[in-house]
């Protein structure tokens, strides 16, 4: 295990290799988002192979959905850096995402060359799919993350501004609006509602030097790569950093990283809109975290660096600053679970984040994918195959390609 960090009854230290074997595993097999990989993870790590206590598996998930970045990504890092140190950290990574950013790739190499009736079908029956999970992740994260009328109303007012905002930092505004709105009106009773505390809350301890190093390495990649991008003529820089800043803003969920990669990739003409809404509907179809559709993106982009350069820097970008931020936060998890004013700016943001995916619903899901009747009868019966009938993802994009293979022929 590695030195200086601990968790209450831990089990024996293993290998990296070990590691890797069991989260390439569940690279392959996790289906169903975020919330169910947690799932997935406790079962596997707490209740079989009892790598970790129920506490301190209880704190890795508050801490992980406390910060920005993809939350089952960070909590499988932290598994794997109990485990087996920086290696085991390195391996967990890599089996989980690896995996489903492959498949992508693979996708995306494909298609280009989908033409005629069968492709366009195809492609517009992965659209219409994305229209559904995307309003099935308003709906559930509505309903979590805005409770009562306070938090409501900072994710209205947040759609408000986006409809009348033209500024490239529009989602900045709102999401630094969202923060100080939850510090005036959602103090009281956001903690309890969010954060949540373990009578037995195991302590992690990571050396508070590396956490300052982590923290530092973020906020300088997060600042000083827009200021160095102009001055790249490979393009290099100024991929990484749209990825890493998208990864960086991602608050509440996976699904709200469809805003920030539309507005870094298709508003700058990197990626078509069909091209963007044909993949988040094949990572629906995926096993693991929605933050390899990167992969897609970068392999795709039509103007270099693309294919294997841009895949690799939009995957390393979009999960690197939610990585550094868990190192950076685990020698201070204590005394920021403990501040009501932290607590309060993650209410505010995570219903502002609520506005940012409503509006990324309209436009460009909507408004790409729903041109007549058939298609919202098709978004519709995927939206209620989701959220009534609990069908897995994989069914509910099975199901929406055929339809749509299947209205792109008759017609």
């Amino acid at each position: 295990m590695e030195a200086g960090m601990s968790t209450s009854h831990p089990s024996r230290a293993g290998s990296a290799i070990e590691v890797l074997r069991v989260f390439l595993k569940l690279g392959l097999s996790s289906f169903g988002g975020p919330i169910a990989h947690l799932g997935y993870f406790r079962r596997e790590f707490v209740e079989r192979r009892r790598w970790l206590s129920e506490e301190t598996f209880t704190d890795l998930v508050g801490l992980c959905q406390f910060l920005p970045g993809p939350a089952s990504s960070q909590v499988g890092f932290s598994i794997g850096l109990l485990r087996a140190g920086w290696l085991g950290a390195f391996a967990a990574w890599c089996g989980f995402t690896l995996p489903s950013a492959a498949l992508l790739i693979a996708f995306a190499t494909v298609a280009p060359e989908l033409g005629g009736p069968v492709g366009n079908g195809i492609v517009h029956g992965l659209k219409l799919a994305a229209v559904a999970v995307v309003a099935q992740a308003v709906w559930d994260m509505a309903r979590r993350f805005c409770p009562d009328h306070r938090r409501a109303g900072i994710a209205l007012v947040s759609i408000v501004l986006l409809t009348v905002l033209t500024t490239v930092y529009a989602q900045l505004v709102v999401i630094a609006l969202g923060a100080l709105l939850g510090i005036a009106l959602c103090r009281p009773d956001s903690r309890a509602s969010i954060v949540g505390t373990h009578p037995h809350a195991s302590e992690f301890r990571v050396p508070r030097t590396i956490g300052a190093l982590c923290l530092a390495l973020f906020c300088a990649l997060l600042f000083g790569l827009p200021a160095v991008a102009p001055f790249d003529s490979t393009h290099t820089i100024r991929v990484f950093d749209a990825f890493y800043r998208s990864g960086a803003l991602v608050f509440g969920g996976g699904h709200v990283v469809l805003p920030l990669l539309q507005h870094e990739t298709v508003a700058a003409g990197w990626v078509s809109p069909n091209d963007f809404l044909a993949g988040y509907g094949a990572t629906q179809a995926v096993p693991g975290p929605l933050f390899t559709f990167a992969a897609y993106l970068g392999w795709i982009m039509s103007s270099p660096p693309h294919h294997g350069l841009g895949a690799l820097l939009a995957l390393t970008g979009i999960f690197l600053p939610g990585l550094l931020l868990v190192l950076a936060a685990l020698p201070y998890w204590q005394a920021l679970r403990a501040a009501p004013s932290m607590a309060a700016v993650l209410s505010g943001v995570n219903a502002a984040v609520i506005g940012l995916l409503a509006a990324a619903l309209y436009s460009p899901v909507w408004t790409s994918a729903v041109h007549a009747p058939i298609d919202f009868a098709v978004a519709a019966i995927a939206f209620f195959l989701l959220t009534r009938w609990r069908t897995p993802p994989l069914g509910v994009v099975a199901f929406s390609t055929l339809a749509g293979l299947a209205a792109s022929l008759l017609r």
